[in-house]
């Protein structure tokens, strides 16, 4: 299959709220137009939503919106995804399937469409919602370069991609899958001391979302060592210094390795 045929059209098999982020973020970056775009999901005010924002073609049957698609974007639950494989296994065997949901492996779904069907893993992280996310690609078995681009234009146009084996996915996972929730946790807990030491709720929130956001972009636009940046800031004998030795005796660092590992066994647990 030629590049120009997959980017005809996407069916996306679920409407929540990261296929939505997919659909706002691929007819943003003019990719797509909007009747190249299928939605199928049970949920019928959540059908009329996308259809209103987006003007995209819906449907309630899975079946329908996969024969309507080059590429199939799988969105479900983990929960139903047998389920919904089922259904759609005899159609999606000669399609691009490209899945975001979380635990199920490449062998599963291949299995459910067919030994031919050509199928990626993909692992983005709820950013994505606002154009900044980060997306892990696992490629499986058959999968030509040009159908991997295509991927990456749909995932590229909400974010950061990189490409991984599938044996990482579960690392990813407990990283960039789970990390947001932990970066929402540090930004509350740097607003609440801010609080403390007498700022309005609404300054802290802003000045500590805001220094998050811009150390983060320092990070991936100056490609310098986290810990480089970390001593730019610290002065001898500093506030910032004082701070850090606070963190390090609570144990920031180790909890935060520690979270990550605990985010990954569970993924593994998840998918068997």
């Amino acid at each position: 299959m030629s590049s120009s045929t997959l980017t005809q059209s996407i069916s996306f098999v679920g409407g929540g709220r990261m296929a939505e982020a997919l659909i706002s973020g691929v007819l943003s970056s003019r990719g797509y137009k909007a009747d190249q775009i299928h939605v199928a999901d049970p949920d019928t005010t959540r059908l009329d939503h996308l259809k209103r924002q987006y003007g995209i073609q819906i449907g309630l049957t899975n079946h329908e919106a996969v024969v309507s698609g080059d590429v199939v974007v799988l969105a479900v639950k983990p929960q139903v995804a047998a389920e919904v494989l089922k259904e759609i296994g005899d159609v999606a065997t000669k399609r691009l399937v490209i899945s975001v949901v979380a635990g199920v492996r490449l062998g599963r779904i291949i299995e459910a469409c067919g030994m031919q069907a050509r199928v990626i893993r993909a692992m983005p992280n709820t950013p994505a919602m606002v154009g900044e996310g980060m997306t892990a690609l696992a490629i499986g078995p058959g999968v030509e370069e040009s159908e991997v681009r295509c991927a990456r234009q749909i995932f590229e146009s909400v974010g950061r991609v990189v490409r991984v084996d599938e044996r990482f996915m579960d690392a990813v996972t407990g990283l960039s899958g789970s990390g947001p929730a932990y970066v929402f946790l540090m930004i509350e807990a740097m607003a609440d001391g801010g609080v403390k030491m007498g700022l309005p709720r609404e300054t802290a929130s802003l000045l500590a979302a805001q220094t998050v956001l811009g150390a983060a972009r320092m990070v991936l636009e100056t490609g310098q060592h986290p810990a480089s940046l970390k001593d730019q800031v610290a002065s001898p004998g500093g506030t910032t210094i004082a701070g850090l030795h606070r963190l390090e005796q609570g144990g920031l660092r180790g909890l935060l390795i520690d979270a990550v590992e605990a985010a990954v066994k569970r993924s593994q647990e998840l998918g068997g």
